[in-house]
């Protein structure tokens, strides 16, 4: 089991998250999209998706962190292992708090608002129920860190984030995987299949982020002519001269 869970299971998430990218793509490109309910209901919205966003993106940036700089790296630099781990447990916590609360207003919007709940497919539902997962498993997994800071099993920087980096150079290191508590095993199942998932639900956005918008030109926008309104426009002879005084 443990050679398919940290040795196999890794590629088939690979190889759905690229190939489903991609099958999406080319047979599904005008469903490519979040499916926006923000007609039917924004005062909800505009709490909560800014909360889930932001908040997801400072919890990617400090999993991207933790897995992909090793130990020695920070401790180069002179950061200690107390000091990254207090920096990484109080942002983490933070970011966990703001998307969780964010995905909860999202879910109680799409469950009390009539026209957003009859939009909701069976697809996007498996994809909340797999993305709530994840985010409790990771703020309980932060909420013990922080408990008991040298408890066992806390400094995943030695057991999951060389596996995590092995996977990619094709020499997985299951033993490394093994040795960390079970509940890195939970989350990280539960991250792979919420993967698996992102190219069959609305998840796939991810990879379409707007980021040409941080680099357009600027939108000029200009006011309308201060005219009086047609039916109340002054009449005069078609051949008046425009814009000059009138001489005696």
């Amino acid at each position: 089991m443990g050679i398919f869970l940290w040795g196999v299971l890794p590629y088939i998430t690979l190889l759905c998250v690229i190939g489903g990218t991609v099958w999406r793509y080319r047979y599904d490109k005008f469903g490519w999209t979040t499916r926006s309910s923000e007609l039917y209901e924004s005062r909800l919205l505009r709490i909560g998706s800014p909360l889930f966003h932001y908040g997801i993106l400072a919890v990617i940036a400090g999993h991207a962190m933790g897995l992909i700089i090793p130990e020695s790296w920070t401790s180069a630099i002179g950061i200690t292992e107390t000091m990254y781990h207090w920096v990484a447990a109080v942002g983490g916590i933070i970011a966990a708090i703001a998307a969780v609360v964010g995905v909860a207003i999202l879910i109680y919007r799409r469950r009390t608002v009539g026209p957003v709940f009859v939009a909701t497919t069976r697809n996007d539902k498996l994809m909340y129920a797999v993305l709530v997962a994840a985010l409790v498993a990771g703020t309980y997994i932060t909420i013990v860190g922080m408990i008991d800071p040298h408890g066992e099993g806390v400094d995943y920087r030695t057991t999951v984030s060389p596996w995590f980096r092995s996977v990619f150079a094709f020499q997985p290191d299951v033993s490394a995987m093994e040795a960390a508590p079970l509940r890195f095993h939970i989350h990280v199942v539960i991250g792979m299949l919420m993967f698996i998932l992102v190219p069959f639900t609305r998840l796939v956005h991810i990879f379409t982020a707007p980021l040409h918008y941080l680099f357009r030109p600027y939108i000029v926008y200009r006011r309308k002519d201060a005219r009086p309104a047609p039916g109340n426009a002054p009449s005069r002879r078609g051949w008046d001269p425009v814009g000059v005084k009138d001489r005696d």
